[in-house]
């Protein structure tokens, strides 16, 4: 019997030995393997040169600025991302969600210490003098102190708590990429504002230098008109023509002060203070090279996609904290140790002592499932954050690749666009000679400068939409928030920066 005792006694006693050295169950995160393709696109954007459009070349080696927005080489642009980054409710609040994430890590990281808690209890109490006194003396009115000391502990035996704090961590990570997510996007926001509004800006110039035109037209039919060399049809046409163009500049004098507004707001402030900065498209310019992460670290690089990363390891961490909860949970610890005494000198005597050491040990026997039902719930959101993460880094390539080729298109575009101008300015002015002449009828005239107007909006837009997308390329790209700025950035900006297209 004794032998038998022995042999059960070895393998149980190297059981509490493992289980009081801890494992943790669940999975072990580990990133998903991705298939990563080495082109953005199944086609390489054209690298030529369009003719009169220096092209901004893309460069692998060439990596994303921390404040990639000093490329558009504008100081009063820096100034107000600056003033934004600063400013901007959304950004506080990200801060400020960040901090409690670190907080509550904090806190969970606490359950791997004993918990420690101090108690004094004085307590007075008068019982019936019927009644033997519980001291040695006949007093029925007398005073109890009680101080004590509490400490419990509960050890990590199956690595609940270490996933916890795996948990914690990884939502730590969740809201500090979403930090930076929300910085990029502020910074985007405001760069393609000011974008925009340099763009309004030019087109309200180009539309008012049209409408100078058709006036002196419209003053020499006038004058033509008293003397009968044009008829009143064509005054009445240049005057619909010229009223038609005039109507165009109230919807850019309204979005203008909406991308004014918006450009406040985006900055901290109400519409009605308002920013200093003003914005011209001669002002904002390109670099000759502009970066092109590999594929192969766009995902590091991608705030959302760390973010959507930072949320799967979070749901691997919470299956291991589903499956600790079906296992057995140990708690050791001195319930008590004190001393209860009648008098507070009394405290410090060894007779006035307790104590009370205790160990327990629970495990879930029946609940109708329910853990078994919470792992499986777990397991299913792991898979979920799984897909999202695909799914997150499927639109981080789709996102590059659309930018890459809307860059290319963006040249082509622009080269169009300048020699559509040229065109159209030359067959006005050659218009405008032939109507002085007679040799060219009033409605040849009018489509001309109706084919100017539009040409030189179209390149204003076609400008713009550049400078916009390679905005859209940083962005794209992950914002170079890996590239903390050195202190010889801020004090020069420029220093680091390649040289500028015209």
């Amino acid at each position: 019997m004794t032998t038998k005792n022995t042999s059960l006694a070895t393998p149980v006693a190297a059981c509490i030995v493992l289980l009081l050295a801890g494992c943790a169950v669940g999975p072990d995160y580990a990133r998903p393997p991705l298939n990563l393709p080495m082109p953005y696109t199944a086609a390489p954007p054209a690298s030529r040169e369009a003719e009169g459009v220096p092209l901004a070349r893309l460069s692998p080696e060439l990596d994303v600025p921390a404040q990639w927005w000093q490329a558009f080489r504008s100081e009063p642009l820096n100034a107000l991302v600056t003033q934004s980054l600063a400013g901007n409710p959304t950004i506080e609040a990200a801060d400020a969600a960040l901090r409690a994430a670190q907080e509550n890590e904090a806190a969970d990281r606490a359950a791997f210490w004993p918990s420690v808690a101090l108690g004094y209890s004085p307590t007075r109490q008068r019982v019936a003098a019927t009644v033997a006194s519980p001291v040695s003396s006949n007093a029925n009115l007398y005073t109890l102190h009680t101080a004590q000391v509490t400490v419990s502990y509960t050890p990590d035996v199956f690595g609940a708590t270490r996933r916890q704090v795996e948990g914690a961590q990884a939502q730590t990570e969740l809201q500090r990429f979403q930090s930076l997510a929300a910085k990029l996007t502020l910074s985007s926001n405001v760069v393609t504002a000011a974008i925009t509004e340099a763009s309004l800006r030019a087109q309200q110039r180009a539309t008012l230098e049209i409408i100078a035109g058709q006036k002196e037209v419209l003053q020499a039919y006038r004058k033509q008109r008293t003397l009968g060399q044009v008829a009143l049809a064509d005054v009445d046409a240049q005057e619909a023509s010229l009223a038609a163009t005039e109507a165009t500049l109230p919807p850019l004098d309204k979005q203008l002060a909406q991308q004014r507004n918006l450009l406040a707001t985006l900055a901290g402030r109400y519409p009605s203070e308002g920013v200093a900065a003003h914005f011209d498209l001669d002002a904002l310019q390109l670099p000759t090279e502009l970066p092109l992460t590999l594929p192969s670290t766009l995902v590091e690089h991608r705030p959302d996609v760390r973010a959507a990363e930072a949320q799967l390891q979070a749901a691997s961490a919470a299956i291991g904290v589903a499956v600790a909860a079906r296992l057995p949970n140990m708690t050791l610890g001195v319930n008590s140790y004190g001393s209860s005494a009648y008098t507070l000198s009394g405290l410090f005597k060894s007779s006035s002592l307790f104590w009370t050491v205790a160990a327990s040990v629970t495990q879930p026997i029946f609940d109708g499932g329910a853990l078994k039902h919470r792992e499986a719930a777990a397991r299913a959101s792991f898979d979920q954050a799984a897909a999202q993460y695909r799914a997150t880094v499927l639109t981080a390539f789709q996102d590059v690749a659309n930018t890459l080729e809307a860059i290319d298109a963006d040249t082509r575009a622009l080269q169009a666009a300048i020699k559509a101008e040229r065109t159209a300015s030359q067959s006005l002015a050659r218009t405008q000679a032939q109507v002085r002449l007679g040799d060219a009828s009033a409605l040849s005239l009018r489509v001309a400068q109706q084919a100017r107007q539009q040409a030189l909006l179209n390149l204003v837009q076609a400008r713009a939409l550049r400078l916009t997308d390679a905005a859209a390329l940083f962005q794209a790209l992950g914002g170079g928030w890996w590239n903390p700025p050195p202190a010889q950035l801020a004090a020069s900006p420029s220093s680091s920066l390649s040289p500028q297209l015209p």
